[in-house]
């Protein structure tokens, strides 16, 4: 018999099977809400990681929570609560008995349990502290101590410390012990008799040394280090500078208290990086979604009503020169080009002065070069716009609006010099304002693009206006 022979031009696409992404959270729904023994969806979850799981527990009904909380093994549960925000852990904390409560949270990271536990109820805080060991009541404790501001309260006790005098033998030794209660083994610390920080040891450093090598050549004594008491913005830039897995933190006396991991640095950068966002937008802090109405306005409001001060001082300069107006109804129509222009400018002054403001060790000269370097990419971009502008609204206002080319340029005359001038000064503004904010000692991020804003509409209704009050009705006598 004749076989029929296949078509050579078949494309691959037909005959490849699309593979796409296993719908993990959709799985593992199906083992919590399936009818599988307890030892069962144990095996089955193991299999998934924490962050898949943590996916799904916000989609589970509390019921469907609780018998993930009873069979699930305090391990399994922490590990997924490393993946929450803590107000959400906190909530699911609080839906357990005390007693798995507590399991939970002694596997947490530290700086994770004393944050979740901060946002739980008062009382069922206090039945939780109570049920956990002593070691780690004191570490939470620790950890709770710092304000919310400060690296220290960010650090985890999770970390290898050992003495500089043992010998390679007795260091991995050490190793091993400590390594049943701490995971965070890629480097170890290294303390004097004291306790004080001494250096630091790479784990591959310590595994392919000899016994009869001298553990001080393996120590680094020049590792990166932070005290517990420095506010986050003082030591980001060092923190993210470095790529260690974990960095220590020292108390005011240079003892080891803990580490900040390079995941609690990501949260520490991302939560800074929201803060200013939020402070860049005229919010007091960040929102969320299930934020109540109330919490919304109280956040929003206390700029909007700085905003709205300002504004009216805006209005109010209008109002001086509502004579030049009511003189040249013209120059009204090209009002919101000054204004938006200045307040673009300014914002960008803001964000390339707050970006440079991040290192502390700035000098005054190098403050004050950042200054003129702004006024001078002001003055040309100014120069260049006003230019632009001369000609333009010169042939605009000569073609569409039927006026004589006399009158057209020195309008557009008037309104490229403004645009100069209002661009000079804003970009100096919004150098100078958050320069003064730092040196008062409050975050420059308040500076917000809001307030220059508004700062500069005055600045550019100032200018705009005097500009053709002198040039245009008492220097050239036009009118209408």
């Amino acid at each position: 018999m004749e076989m029929q022979e296949k078509s050579v031009n078949t494309p691959v696409s037909e005959t490849v099977e699309t593979v796409s992404r296993p719908d993990y959270e959709r799985e593992i729904a199906g083992v919590i809400k399936g009818n599988y023994s307890p030892r069962a969806i144990q095996e089955k979850l193991a299999d998934y990681h924490g962050n898949d799981i943590a996916q799904v527990m916000e989609e589970l009904t509390p019921q469907e929570r609780k018998k993930m909380y009873r069979v699930c093994a305090a391990e399994m549960l922490a590990e997924a609560f490393e993946y929450l925000d803590e107000e959400t852990a906190g909530i699911y904390l609080d839906e357990m008995d005390v007693t798995k409560a507590a399991a939970v949270v002694s596997q947490l990271e530290t700086d994770t349990a004393a944050n979740v536990l901060h946002v739980i109820e008062k009382d069922k805080r206090a039945l939780i502290i109570d049920v956990l060991n002593p070691d780690i009541k004191a570490e939470i404790s620790l950890i709770a101590s710092f304000d919310e501001d400060e690296i220290g309260s960010h650090m985890t006790t999770n970390c290898i410390v050992i003495r500089e005098n043992l010998s390679i033998k007795a260091a991995m030794s050490e190793l091993v012990r400590q390594a049943e209660e701490n995971d965070n083994i890629a480097t170890l610390f290294v303390v004097d008799e004291s306790g004080a920080f001494y250096g630091a040891i790479d784990l591959k450093d310590l595994i392919t040394a000899r016994s009869g090598d001298d553990l001080e050549e393996l120590i680094v004594t020049s590792f990166p280090y932070v005290y517990a008491h420095e506010t986050i913005d003082d030591c980001l830039e060092k923190l993210k500078e470095y790529s260690e897995d974990s960095i220590p933190v020292l108390d005011n006396g240079n003892k080891l208290l803990g580490v900040i991991t390079a995941k609690s640095i990501i949260e520490v950068v991302d939560d800074e990086m929201g803060e200013d966002y939020a402070k860049f937008a005229g919010l007091t802090a960040e929102e969320d979604l299930k934020e109540p109405l109330g919490e919304s306005m109280k956040k929003r409001l206390p700029w909007l009503i700085v905003l709205l001060v300002l504004g009216m001082l805006v209005s109010s300069v209008v109002g001086i020169f509502e004579q030049v107006i009511a003189q040249l109804t013209l120059i009204m129509a090209f009002q919101s080009l000054i204004l938006d222009m200045a307040g673009n400018v300014g914002t960008q002054s803001l964000a390339v002065t707050i970006r440079v403001l991040m290192d502390e060790n700035l000098e005054l000269k190098q403050k004050m070069g950042l200054v003129f370097k702004e006024m001078r990419v002001g003055l040309c971009n100014g120069a260049l716009l006003g230019s632009i502008s001369f000609l333009l609204v010169g042939l605009y206002i000569m073609v569409f609006k039927q006026r004589p080319p006399m009158f057209s340029f020195a309008v557009s005359g008037c309104i490229g010099l403004s645009l100069l001038l209002a661009m000079l000064i804003s970009s100096a503004v919004g150098t100078l304002i958050p320069l003064f904010f730092k040196k008062i000692k409050i975050d420059p991020a308040v500076a917000s693009g809001p307030l220059i804003t508004t700062i500069n509409d005055l600045v550019a209704v100032v200018t705009y206006y005097g500009m053709s009050w002198i040039l245009l009705l008492n220097v050239l006598h036009l009118a209408g």
